[in-house]
Parts: structure tokens; C-alpha cells; sequence
């Protein structure tokens, strides 16, 4: 049942087009967010990993490894490899699947923290957007010089990971143990065993949907909270970020339940290979439409599209320039005092700023 492929492609016409589509989209939705991250962290680099450049790595990873997993696919189906019909090509398809679960499954946990803030801070959020505060930056504090000695060998500083968020990151390993374990089972499904390969295949694709699914209706139901907490707010921003999180919760659902639904009733993205199905190249292209552009590319791109705004520029400068000032002028009786006071609260100000 399981023999190699002849070294003609073995896909049609439309499926190498709609690869190569899909792969090339790929492409550029990773070298938009790898060079967002870039510019965000060359506009700020005091701040380390913070939530919005943590969303663009993420991202970026995410779409680079499904670039990978199309491009292969196709050499894979021209070369007739054998092993990429197994568990080579099952960790090519899940481990980017596992990254975009992980991303929203991260932004599920800012916006329960900000579902079950107390009615007190609600008050003192009056004057910042509630999607702001999904990427705010938290980390602007003191730092001694020993820090900043440290910070020349470590660009980057560890993001503070809350209660919530340390439960995403071990919801992601165990997802991504799971998918290890499930792959060697399908390794060992090779051989003449009672282990069947397609069957192991089957019951991580359905499990993983179901995740999916219901990751989807999580985000729904905390986005309808959230924007009904947004419309008490009194400011000038909140009916943009209203806009903005009520389009993150419509994005997901309609992908997630698409993608989830051609997982579940479909032998669409991978089994097809193994079961030998007679390829329909407009019927199979339309539902890997479904499940991986509308799935997984729609959603991401929207990411970024919502975390596209600039980081105010670094204050390092303003405060390397007040440290020569103080260093030249030894007479502090002449120091104004209201210009201390000013620079404080301008770093006050941006480090509430969004990032």
C-alpha cells in the first residue's frame, strides 16, 4: 500500500500552483513580522522581549515553518521521498500549527487578565486602551549599573510571564510532546506492526481540531466581554480598539472553525496521501484554501495588521544627555530642579505609553 512514488510529481496542476501560493504568502507574512520586530526593537532596545515583540516572533516562526512544509511538500511529491509521507512530513505540517495555537492561545490569556481585572483598575485604565494594554510594556524599571553592564553581552531582557501565561507555555509543550509522541508512533507504523499510520494521523488531526475549535469559541466569548468592559471606557481610543478586538474574535472564529471543520470532516491536508485518494485538484485545492489561508495565514496577517503601531523612541538618549549634564555641572546649586522633574516625568509618560 505504502510504496515510493515515481520520481514524476505527483501532484496536479492546481496543488503546485496553490503550494506555491501559499508558500510564497507564507514568506512574505514572516519577513513582514521578522522586520517589524527589528524596527520595534531598534526603536526601543531598553525593554527586552516584551509582549509585542514576543506576538512578531512568534508569527514570524509560524509562517516560516509552513513556507518550509509547502516548499517541501512539493519536492517531496516530485522526489518521491518516502519518509515525507510519514512522520517527516506529519512534524513539518503540525510544529507551525502548534506555533499559531500557541500565539492565540497567549492573546486568550491577556484578555482573561483583562476580563477579571477588579472594578478599581478599571478606573485607572480610563486613559488606556484595554488592546493597548495586551502589549504594554511592563518592564521599564530601575536598573542598577551592574544591569546595564549585563545588558551589552544580553540585548534582550526575560518579558515578566504571569500565572496565565505560564499555563499557555505548558499547554504548548505538552501539545508539542503530544505531536512528538504521535509521530513516532507513526514512524513505527511503517513496519509490519499492528500500528496504522493513517489511524495515528487521524486521531492527532481530530484532537488537534477539536483544541482548535475550542480555542476559537474561547476567544469569542472573552473578545464579547471585553468589548462590553471597553464601551464603560471613557476615552478617545477605545471605539478603534473596540474595532480592533472585536476583528480579532471575528478573525478567529471563522478561521479556526473553518480549519477546524475540514480537519474533522475531511481527509484533507495529509491522510489523502496515505490512504491513496483519487486527488481532485479544484476539490482538494479549495479545502486546502480552507484550512491552512484561511486557517492560519488570515489570522496571522491580522496580527500584525493590529500590532502594527511603532514603540515611542528609546528615552536613552534623553537620559544619557541629563547624565553628562550633571557630570559638568558640579555645582548642583544651579541645576534647576524643574528640569529633573520634567525629564522623570517624560520617562514616566512613555513608559505608560504603549509599545
Amino acid at each position: 500500500m505504502f510504496e515510493e512514488k515515481a520520481s514524476s510529481c505527483s501532484f496536479p496542476d492546481e496543488l503546485v500552483g496553490l503550494n506555491l501560493a501559499l508558500a510564497c504568502f507564507d514568506a512574505i507574512i514572516a519577513i513582514l513580522a521578522f522586520t517589524q520586530l527589528a524596527r520595534i526593537h531598534s526603536r526601543n532596545t531598553q525593554l527586552g522581549w516584551t509582549r509585542q515583540k514576543v506576538f512578531h516572533i512568534l508569527i514570524g516562526f509560524t509562517n516560516t515553518g509552513y513556507f518550509i512544509y509547502f516548499v517541501l511538500s512539493l519536492v517531496a511529491a516530485c522526489r518521491g521521498w518516502l519518509c515525507w509521507s510519514y512522520s517527516c512530513g506529519f512534524v513539518a505540517m503540525a510544529f507551525p500549527r502548534i506555533l499559531l495555537f500557541a500565539t492565540f492561545l497567549l492573546l486568550l490569556s491577556f484578555w482573561v487578565d483583562l476580563c477579571h481585572q477588579a472594578d478599581d483598575e478599571e478606573e485607572e485604565d480610563d486613559e488606556q486602551g484595554f488592546l493597548e494594554a495586551l502589549i504594554q510594556n511592563s518592564l521599564s524599571r530601575p536598573r542598577s549599573s551592574l544591569a546595564d553592564g549585563r545588558r551589552l553581552c544580553y540585548p534582550f531582557r526575560l518579558i515578566h510571564v504571569g500565572s496565565r501565561q505560564k499555563i499557555v507555555i505548558l499547554v504548548t509543550l505538552l501539545i508539542f510532546l503530544l505531536m512528538m509522541t504521535f509521530s513516532v508512533l507513526i514512524w513505527i507504523g511503517m513496519e509490519e506492526n499492528p500500528i496504522d499510520s493513517s489511524t495515528m494521523s487521524r486521531v492527532y488531526v481530530d484532537l488537534f481540531a477539536t483544541a482548535i475549535l475550542l480555542l476559537g469559541g474561547a476567544l469569542a466569548c472573552y473578545g464579547f466581554l471585553l468589548c462590553r468592559k471597553m464601551r464603560n471606557v471613557r476615552s478617545e481610543r477605545a471605539s478603534s480598539e473596540i474595532r480592533k478586538v472585536a476583528g480579532l474574535a471575528t478573525v478567529s472564529v471563522i478561521s479556526f472553525t473553518s480549519s477546524a471543520f475540514v480537519a474533522l470532516f475531511t481527509d484533507i491536508p495529509v491522510l489523502y496521501h496515505w490512504h491513496e485518494l483519487h486527488i481532485n485538484g479544484v476539490y482538494t485545492s479549495l479545502l486546502l484554501i480552507l484550512y491552512y489561508f484561511i486557517g492560519s495565514s488570515v489570522p496571522s496577517a491580522f496580527v500584525l495588521w493590529v500590532m502594527r503601531e511603532l514603540p515611542p523612541m528609546s528615552t536613552a538618549n534623553t537620559q544619557e544627555e541629563s547624565t553628562r549634564v550633571t557630570f559638568i555641572t558640579e555645582n548642583s546649586a544651579r541645576c534647576p530642579q524643574n528640569w529633573t522633574t520634567s525629564a522623570s516625568s517624560q520617562n514616566q509618560a512613555s513608559r505608560g505609553s504603549p509599545i
